[in-house]
């Protein structure tokens, strides 16, 4: 009951800030409330039970392992949505994408083709830094509410996250478990297929009810695209050699990198009056771009919010807010808090139904104390790999739940790295977005579904 406080308290006090003050306002203050909660607990800790401060300072070091790896890619991330803006990638994909894609089908297709990519390059976050912008652009104008199109993007973009073999959540939670990589995957097809096609056949269906584009509004923006940049399929070679790197399997880093300075070059190539209205010279200019927010007057007041980039000072809320759940996790996790919270759950569980449902339960509880999927799939492992074992379940079931309830919610949660990184990129507030991402969560719904149908629940005998 104790372990609970700071939790009970870190989420009455952003339900009472999104009551109060709204969900964007509640979204701005979770670094400090986080922060606040993280200090209740070290206190609780410390004065309370006499925990010494090495023991929280070892979680913190253990929750920052997993955590600061992603403080630069962030930043990278934040540099090639401004540079593919400034170059006219996105708009040319924008002009392209109204030209062709029909509004009815938007929402499908934005999320087929994010699951595809995704799937090929096993990563979500670039993906919705990339086509997933793109596309943020396209369902705006075709009069989308900007939660539907983050909703389908997201939904597309954690289905290649969860069942490709080169994803990084996917190889943790199989080799994490003990399970074969691809022995992991398909038995995560029972439930991931289902919870994909019925996501699916609700896109189709609310695109078939919102009808058509109104053709003024779509003719408006395009000519005022046409007006503004060189829209020309030349400035494609920038994403296409970035998909080129992303199958060849090259580091995120090296990836980001990369397309960020073929994002730049791309800028003074195709679109010099766009560089010579930001000026300071092709250095000044540059670091402009990549470092500060940058408008862009087009004629259009819904073109002009489209365009705007934040390059890495817009990313830096998103990088307060990952270190603030790093350090409250931090103390969670070197107080024994989580530990003791999940022992007393699972003490008294036996069948698969209950077992599988603690697992799915506190799989999403992890991500809300840690702030991070990767820790959060670790600390799941190991925290239900006995009790799988000693009630004759295969790890393969654990492995799959662990997926279920972790890879696809972390999104949907405010403070968690995902969740504050895709709600920056698309410029949506998470909760704005999260009852649209239907895959996101039929997912720990099914895993739910299928264990209480009970297919391919196999007892080991052990």
């Amino acid at each position: 009951m104790v372990s609970l406080i700071p939790v009970v308290v870190l989420l009455a006090s952003i339900i009472i800030m999104i009551i109060t003050r709204g969900a964007e306002a509640a979204q701005a203050v979770s670094h400090y409330i986080l922060l606040a909660a993280a200090v209740l607990t070290a206190a609780i800790a410390v004065i309370g039970y006499k925990c010494r401060w090495s023991t929280l300072w070892h979680g913190i070091k253990r929750s920052a392992a997993q955590i600061l790896p992603a403080v630069p890619i962030l930043a990278l991330i934040g540099t090639v949505a401004a540079t593919w803006m400034m170059s006219g990638v996105v708009p040319t994909l924008i002009y392209y994408g109204l030209d062709i894609i029909s509004p009815s089908l938007f929402l499908f297709l934005a999320c087929a083709v994010c699951s595809a990519i995704s799937v090929l390059s096993g990563s979500s976050w670039t993906t919705i830094a990339t086509i997933g912008v793109a596309f943020m652009g396209i369902g705006s104008v075709m009069g989308y509410s900007e939660g539907w199109i983050a909703g389908a993007i997201i939904s597309g973009a954690y289905f290649g996250d969860k069942v490709s073999p080169l994803s990084d959540t996917t190889v943790l939670a199989s080799s994490s478990c003990g399970v074969d990589l691809f022995t992991h995957i398909k038995y995560l097809m029972i439930t991931t297929i289902p919870s994909m096609l019925i996501a699916m056949l609700v896109f189709l269906a609310v695109g078939f009810v919102h009808g058509d584009v109104e053709q003024v509004q779509s003719h408006d923006i395009l000519v005022h695209l046409q007006s503004t940049f060189n829209l020309t399929p030349w400035t494609l070679i920038v994403p296409v050699v970035t998909c080129v790197l992303i199958v060849l399997r090259v580091k995120t880093l090296v990836t980001l990198a990369v397309s960020t300075l073929m994002g730049l070059v791309a800028m003074f190539v195709f679109q010099p009056q766009v560089a010579s209205s930001i000026g300071g010279g092709w250095f000044m200019a540059s670091l402009d771009v990549m470092l500060t927010e940058t408008a862009i007057q087009t004629g259009n007041d819904m073109l002009d919010s489209l365009v705007a980039t934040g390059g890495v000072e817009g990313m830096m809320p998103t990088i307060y807010l990952v270190l603030c759940a790093m350090t409250f996790g931090g103390v969670m996790i070197g107080s024994g808090m989580i530990a003791s919270i999940t022992r007393t759950f699972t003490r008294r569980l036996h069948s698969p139904r209950s077992i599988v449902g603690a697992t799915v339960g506190s799989g999403m509880l992890f991500n809300s104390f840690t702030g991070d999927q990767y820790l959060s799939i670790i600390l799941g492992g190991n925290v239900f790999k006995k009790l799988y074992e000693d009630n004759g379940l295969e790890r393969r079931l654990l492995s799959r739940s662990l997926e279920d309830s972790i890879s696809v919610t972390s999104v949907l949660i405010p403070w968690n790295s995902c969740g504050v990184t895709q709600s920056t990129v698309l410029g949506v507030a998470t909760l704005t977005y999260l009852p649209y991402c239907i895959f996101n969560y039929i997912s720990p719904i099914m895993s739910l579904i299928v264990v209480r149908i009970g297919y391919k629940i196999v007892r080991t005998g052990k």
